[in-house]
């Protein structure tokens, strides 16, 4: 069976970091989001997988090129514009003969355990079109579906409104029949429109997921994905070619990949991780939920808290982030302190681009984008945004 994985969208509310990635090339522990796609895809024996590609496309078929070293064929159809998913999926017509049935992904979606797999066995069973669904905590956000009690989808909502949202929502994953094009052209390329009446002229199974699943939308839940992704350790692993330099605390799952260095007085509490060819320096402590990427260097007395650096990254000494995002290449200067929590103790707010949203919650440091460049003895307020590769002045005390 074929696979087309739409990887074009902007994600604007992923604002800073989707403006230099598509949301599919974010990394967590080391693995991008895709690239977790094609591994659970690679195990089912799914390889010919076609990428639709827009937004940042370059940093997609950089990375994985043909796909010879990701063990698949890819290959990239290019949506001439972000002009929705539909518009996106379209581009794939001429690639699905008459008659084939196709496996669609979101590739935005981040699920440990193989749902791809499950989808396919609701398939065999219901010889007809597809839909993996889930129960988030929240259903409002995503398009919502509804069953009768054969499990069925009779209807399917994307955006509901307050107060008519359902309890399962699609969680990005279909197996489709080549109709589905005939049906988009009919509508304008709506994928809501299709949809329907794809479910209403031939019916829809519905396969119910209860493993892990994120749909990342905004900066925010990039932390989630992350905590996600270590709870499933169940214990520490480390490269052979890690070197301690003294006395180096370790607690709990700790994974540190190859040619990391950390000196003397560092704690590690896990889960956490650190990529290869990072530099830890002394005294360092690094706890829970904290994802640290490659090439990073994390200078003396750091504290790191539920935070994630993406990489290539330089925290300067007597730092502290918590419950933050921090850009591929940031700089912070020494001192840099993510304040994390509201003196009121209300749920925090972030601006982007130019509204403010809820998050609900009420630990939340800053987000910084790729590039930036901070200067020190900055103490960032909680909700901070900032740009990528935006420079902000050392804060100097002149006498």
């Amino acid at each position: 069976m074929k696979v087309v994985i739409l990887a074009g969208g902007s994600g604007e509310n992923l604002a800073p970091f989707t403006a230099t990635r598509p949301k599919g090339m974010m990394a967590f522990c080391g693995k991008y989001i895709l690239e977790t796609t094609l591994e659970l895809l690679k195990e089912i024996g799914l390889n010919e997988v076609y990428i639709i590609v827009c937004h940042q496309k370059q940093r997609i078929m950089e990375y994985f090129q043909n796909g010879h070293n990701f063990g698949t064929h890819l290959h990239y159809l290019h949506q001439e514009g972000p002009r929705g998913i539909g518009d996106a999926l379209y581009t794939a017509k001429d690639k699905i003969m008459p008659g084939e049935y196709f496996l669609l992904i979101y590739g935005d979606i981040l699920t440990f355990a193989n749902i791809f797999s499950h989808t396919l066995q609701t398939f065999r069973t219901s010889k007809g079109p597809v839909a993996a669904i889930y129960l988030p905590p929240s259903s409002l956000p995503y398009g919502n579906v509804y069953l009768n009690n054969e499990m069925q989808i009779t209807k399917f909502v994307e955006k509901p409104k307050e107060g008519l949202a359902g309890n399962y929502v699609l969680a990005g994953v279909y197996v489709l029949p080549s109709a589905i094009f005939s049906l988009l052209e009919e509508s304008n390329k709506s994928m809501e429109l299709a949809l329907n009446r794809l479910i209403t002229e031939i019916g829809m199974q519905a396969s119910i997921w209860e493993g892990d699943w994120i749909d990342i939308g905004y900066p925010w839940e990039i932390l989630s994905a992350n905590k996600l992704i270590m709870d499933t350790w169940p214990q520490a692993a480390m490269d052979k070619s890690v070197i301690f330099r003294g006395d180096v605390r370790l607690e709990g799952p700790v994974r540190i990949e190859e040619g990391v260095v950390i000196e003397s007085g560092t704690v590690l509490k896990g889960p956490c991780y650190i990529g290869s060819g990072s530099f830890i320096g002394n005294n360092v402590l690094v706890r829970e939920y904290t994802s640290i990427g490659r090439n990073t260097q994390i200078g003396f007395g750091v504290e790191l808290k539920n935070c994630v650096i993406f990489g290539r990254c330089k925290v300067g000494r007597l730092s502290f982030v918590g419950d933050s995002v921090v850009g591929e290449g940031a700089y912070l200067g020494s001192g840099t302190v993510t304040v994390n929590f509201n003196l009121d103790d209300t749920p925090i707010k972030v601006s982007l681009n130019q509204h403010f949203h809820e998050t609900g919650l009420k630990k939340l440091g800053a987000f910084i984008g790729d590039h930036a460049r901070i200067g020190a003895s900055h103490t960032l307020p909680a909700g901070t945004v900032i740009k990528s590769g935006e420079i902000i002045l050392p804060n100097y005390s002149l006498v």
